[in-house]
């Protein structure tokens, strides 16, 4: 269980009693600090000093922050866990029952509720993770902004795309074996980068919603802040690029880019023009990243259409046009025609 910290002693205040509580039998908790300034290490040496603490000296960001704290715990299987997860009693036990009945599937997740309001999906993984053709992520109970309020309609362990970084379990070896998160991405989107290198390598990701916690989200950088909005686009981009076979890359790519624009364009009425900058350098950021730093796959791409999770629509046009605002109004449909043509 790796909690990676920075700055986020009031969250271990929080959480951490929680989550030593409910300790599944040969559980060790780990928490990786990333160069914290504030009183988190004391805090947890005063309070908590059978806690495993392993150290970087500068803040590496969430994806280099956990390769390097992972490079050192030995375990069948990583808990990655924010600092701003309230846990259950026995939240642990169906994940681990779940991985351990089937050898296939390589990642989960609980399903993620809002800490401050408890009966709805939590934005950053609901109960499970989806993605469109144009690399836009959506939850099962959460579409763009909309969380829906969870009433057991997503209560189905079932195979999605990618699962929260917030609350993440994956066996250990698979983690190394599939190259970690990518260190390049900072922050934002590793996880579903990691998650579909996963898939190519022939596992399920699944979500686990017998499990539930609760996610405070925002913090570490709030909704809407220029640094959040950058990191996302940029990373989604790079994403599309490594995972996409060339037929798809080819023309999604560019597609993509013009759906970005429009989005940042949308913002300027609104005077929202610190998102629209931040879109301009993320795409700038990405031909960058394409001159120097290009992909080298390790296998052969897998093909979208054998993805779990994997929408191949527009997520943004059934939103924002059709006006669905539910994961059930877009997916079950399509499953059911699916199912029965």
């Amino acid at each position: 269980m790796v909690i990676l910290n920075w700055n986020g002693r009031k969250f271990l205040e929080q959480f951490l009693p929680a989550l030593t509580a409910s300790s599944y039998p040969g559980m060790e908790i780990v928490v990786a600090d990333n160069g914290s300034t504030d009183d988190s290490v004391a805090f947890l040496n005063a309070h908590y000093p059978g806690v495993k603490q392993i150290m970087n000296h500068t803040n590496l960001g969430f994806a280099n922050g956990y390769n390097k704290a992972l490079e050192q715990v030995n375990a069948k299987y990583y808990v990655l866990l924010n600092s701003d997860v309230e846990v259950t009693m026995h939240w642990l036990e169906p994940m681990v029952a779940l991985m351990e009945k089937d050898s296939r599937i390589g990642a989960c997740q609980p399903k993620l509720l809002a800490w401050h309001q408890k009966d709805s999906f939590e934005y950053a993984g609901g109960s499970g993770g989806w993605l469109d053709a144009f690399g836009y992520p959506f939850c099962r109970g959460r579409i763009f902004d909309v969380c829906e309020k969870d009433t057991g309609q997503y209560d189905d362990a079932v195979p999605v795309f990618w699962a929260s970084g917030a609350a993440l379990m994956i066996r250990a070896e698979l983690y190394h074996q599939a190259g970690g998160f990518d260190g390049y991405f900072f922050a934002h989107q590793e996880e579903i980068d990691l998650c579909w290198r996963v898939q190519r390598l022939g596992y399920e990701v699944y979500a686990c919603p017998a499990s539930n916690v609760y996610h405070v989200g925002g913090g570490t950088l709030p909704k809407g802040n220029a640094r959040k909005v950058f990191l996302n686009f940029r990373n989604n981009l790079i994403m599309l690029y490594k995972n996409l076979p060339w037929s798809q890359k080819i023309w999604k790519l560019p597609v993509r880019i013009m759906l970005d624009a429009l989005s940042a364009w949308k913002n300027v009425p609104a005077g929202e023009f610190s998102y629209f900058w931040a879109v301009v350098k993320a795409h700038l950021a990405f031909v960058r990243w394409l001159m120097v730093q290009p992909w080298k796959p390790l296998h052969a791409n897998k093909r979208t259409d054998t993805l779990k999770g994997y929408y191949h629509g527009n997520i943004a046009w059934d939103h924002f046009v059709k006006g669905k605002k539910l994961f059930s109004e877009i997916v079950k449909p399509l499953i059911f025609a699916t199912q029965h043509s």
